[in-house]
């Protein structure tokens, strides 16, 4: 069986945002000889997410809105009680925590095997900094 891992280094420079990463993916997928096997691909930062969803501006427009919506910015310590620590971002942990940490795609003869639409996204929601994702492949 074999094991390759590549990291990605993402810097958004707004405070939330969606990125497609699949042709990284792809990338790394084709640079490792898997054909049969699985990649699990990982956000490294308790402030961002990685998802599969469909690369449309108006569902990612809909995704920040109802996000803000569940859980709104707000630096006050009085809001959120993991702002007492001195952060500002709990907000961005909990929109994590609904958008969700990780994925696993199959790989069937080299390629990534979606159904339709389907495309891998990094969301962040703390951004100006530098986060890394992880992508991790297993197979023949």
């Amino acid at each position: 069986m074999k094991s390759h891992t590549e990291y990605l280094t993402l810097n958004v420079p707004s405070k939330m945002a969606f990125r497609n990463i699949t042709p990284e993916v792809q990338a790394a997928v084709t640079k490792s000889g898997v054909q049969e096997g699985l990649v699990l691909v990982n956000t490294m930062h308790i402030t961002a997410s990685v998802f599969i969803n469909d690369d449309e501006p108006g569902l990612h427009h809909d995704f920040g809105k109802w996000l803000e919506e569940l859980a709104p910015f707000n630096a006050s310590p009085q809001h959120y009680h993991h702002n007492r620590t001195g952060e500002d971002n709990a907000d961005a942990h909990l929109k994590r925590q609904i958008m969700g940490r990780e994925v696993v795609v199959a790989i069937t003869t080299g390629k990534l095997d979606f159904g339709a639409w389907e495309q891998i996204f990094y969301g962040e929601f703390d951004g100006h900094r530098a986060k890394r994702v992880l992508i991790k492949i297993i197979g023949e």
